[in-house]
């Protein structure tokens, strides 16, 4: 399966039907990250909750993102104590790409940032126009994840020219 999407479906294609379902692990990588918040039954909840319960199921959740998230994230993610355990993150102000990929079977490489505008229950008028391609497609998946675990691994950091910006690159070092 190969499927484009747009707009509101990502949210409710990606966000809504499939991250809440993954057993093994999520990886999401994105540009920017700002406090979102989706639907989880008859109420609105940050979408940290959703990845709050996946670890509490011992999915385990990679985050990569390029610059430091918004004070509201911040203050969220505070009130999900198993996060701190249970969420690993890299900063790396290089990373421009937008990924969700999901047990290794299925992902989604999309314009959209984990932000309300972007990936969150923003009304059709107040979202950004977004455009994703979701796949369970092995050779896509596999690639996607390639992208995403070279970075994690840093096998760019070495000939990075952006190292100094970079907090986890020098923690890397022990400096």
């Amino acid at each position: 399966m190969i499927e484009f999407l747009t707009d509101r479906q990502i949210y409710e294609k990606v966000v809504l039907d499939r991250v809440p379902r993954a057993k093994k692990f999520l990886w999401i990588a994105t540009a920017d990250i700002k406090d979102l918040h989706v639907r989880k039954g008859r109420t609105m909840v940050p979408f940290l909750e959703v990845l709050s319960d996946l670890a509490g199921k011992k999915v385990e959740l990679r985050l990569l993102h390029a610059k430091e998230p918004g004070p509201r994230f911040r203050q969220d993610f505070d009130r999900y104590p198993a996060l701190l355990a249970g969420l690993e993150r890299i900063l790396c102000p290089r990373v421009h790409f937008k990924a969700v990929v999901i047990d290794g079977t299925t992902a989604c490489i999309a314009s959209a940032n984990l932000t309300g505008a972007g990936m969150g229950a923003k009304g059709d008028t107040t979202r950004n126009f977004e455009s994703a391609i979701l796949t369970d497609e092995p050779k896509l998946v596999s690639a996607i994840m390639e992208q995403f675990d070279a970075v994690w691994r840093g096998q760019h950091c070495k000939a990075c020219r952006r190292k100094r910006y970079c907090g986890d690159y020098r923690d890397m070092l022990g400096r």
